[in-house]
Parts: structure tokens; sequence; C-alpha cells
């Protein structure tokens, strides 16, 4: 599995972002074409940060199965935002968790200064985000990520 992550704090526009890029609601299916690639590719899009619904790696990597996607976007909290406790999990726990599933980190996007200590060769920060019209953001993520 392909993923494009979106890190970032509380009010950093994650949300935003996400559907500004596949003009997904809440959950969805969406068919996004990869700079190269002959044929979109078929991604599963979620909104809201998986701490914030307290979800596990094993329960979103079941999740995005049962969607029969090539790809998926989402959003992470830095830190283990509202969850307490064993099932609480900051952003590097999370990219932990996906690696050992077999998951691909093709790119991170960290919206404001916070990424949750992840760190990649694909990794960008958007300082501005919070501040900036939502297209700009988008504009920049949807290049960085290699989506056309």
């Amino acid at each position: 599995m392909d993923a494009y992550l979106i890190i970032g704090n509380s009010n950093t526009r994650k949300a935003s972002l996400v559907r500004s890029l596949t003009g997904c609601f809440n959950r969805s299916v969406r068919d996004i074409q990869i700079q190269g690639a002959k044929a979109p590719v078929r991604f599963y899009a979620r909104i809201g940060t998986l701490q914030d619904t307290r979800t596990s790696v094993d329960d979103f990597v079941a999740e995005v199965a049962r969607a029969r996607c090539q790809a998926v976007v989402f959003c992470l909290s830095p830190s283990t935002g509202q969850g307490t406790g064993a099932d609480a999990q900051d952003a590097q726990a999370y990219v932990t968790g996906f690696k050992a599933a077999g998951w691909r980190i093709k790119a991170v996007a960290v919206l404001g200064q916070n990424a949750g200590g992840v760190r990649a060769s694909n990794l960008r920060q958007y300082p501005q985000a919070p501040t900036l019209p939502i297209n700009v953001t988008a504009r920049e993520v949807r290049a960085q990520f290699g989506w056309v």
C-alpha cells in the first residue's frame, strides 16, 4: 500500500487540505492521476486524524484493505491527540506500524512546524499552511505528492 500522510497539530487545516486534494467529505474512494502513470490510481481518502477517532494501526490497515485501493491519503496528529493509555500513539508510532504492515510511505506533508518525530527523505514542512489560502497549500502538496 502506498501511503501519503498529512501531519499537523489542531487548526493547521489538515481536513481542508485532504478535501481540497481529493474532493472527499469524510471517507471515500477516489481516482487520482499520478505524474508519469498511464492510468489513475485508486485512493482511499480519510478526513480527520486517526488519533482523534482512536483508530489503531491494525484497524486502519483493515479499513483500507476493505476499500480495495492501491493507495491511501490520511491525517495524523504529531502527538497522541485525545487518546490516552495503551492505545495512544503519536505520528511516529503510526508510521512505524504502517511500515511493519508493509506500507510504503510515499510522501509526508507537515502542516505547521511539528512533525511528531517523523523523519523521512520525502517529508516537507509547510509552516505557513495554517494562514495561507488552502488552494495555495493544496497546489504545493499536490506537486510534492506528484499528483497531476
